[in-house]
């Protein structure tokens, strides 16, 4: 017989397909509203503390997530729009081979993630006025913002600060130097790709060992009696 039973890998309800939707869309409203909210309320590098250890810090980077910067912004653009084309073809070929639920949630989390930042990149510089420490940013007509397509920057704001200390003077090198422990600033897309990352690595090594963008065939379990 040609029609599968569920398992608890593939329950009936909602689809593969519709999951991966589902989520994607929910991930980069979510950003978008987060980011727009925090960039036309408040001035750049404005800090609100909602307790010692989390503050919204508004702040914008030209580079990679949590504010890494290492290369040409423009390069980094295009290298962001071909990594997000990969991660997305290997997305659908995931969903139409059925994968495990879990591993498509992340693959979601981490493709809607890298999409939320490219959008920073590719619309806020031509929607937007420059950013300032001393007034709030704004709409402005299509194509006239502070920066060209592919340059805009891309906005941060969640800041956990959740030891802030100082080194003790008997330590060599570092010895009274001011310590913060995570002191990254970054947004909602940056967390979704660094929580579906971790939890691939931790939950889906196997998925991972048999990376490919072909498809595959479900390998046969000579213990599993619907493949006997």
């Amino acid at each position: 017989m040609n029609e599968q039973t569920p398992t608890a890998a593939h329950p009936r309800g909602l689809s593969h397909g519709w999951l991966a939707v589902i989520i994607t869309v929910a991930i980069l409203i979510i950003d978008q509203v987060i980011k727009i909210e925090v960039k036309t309320n408040m001035c750049l590098h404005q800090s609100i503390r909602i307790t010692d250890w989390f503050y919204i810090n508004f702040i914008e980077n030209n580079g990679m997530a949590y504010g890494i910067t290492f290369i040409n912004k423009l390069v980094l653009s295009i290298f962001r729009i071909i990594a997000v084309t990969v991660i997305g073809y290997y997305f659908w070929k995931q969903t139409r081979q059925q994968a495990r639920y879990g591993y498509i949630i992340c693959l979601a989390m981490i493709l809607a993630g890298a999409a939320g930042n490219i959008f920073d990149s590719m619309f806020y510089g031509l929607i937007f006025n420059a950013s300032s420490p001393y007034y709030v940013s704004y709409f402005v007509p299509f194509g006239q913002g502070y920066a060209p397509f592919l340059m805009g920057k891309v906005v941060d704001m969640f800041y956990f600060p959740i030891i802030d200390t100082y080194w003790p003077q008997w330590m060599p090198l570092v010895g009274g130097e001011h310590f913060i422990f995570f002191s990254p600033v970054f947004n909602f897309a940056d967390a979704c790709i660094s929580v579906g990352v971790v939890v691939l690595l931790l939950f889906f090594r196997k998925e991972l060992g048999t990376l490919s963008l072909k498809s595959a065939e479900t390998p046969k379990d000579d213990n599993d009696p619907q493949q006997a």
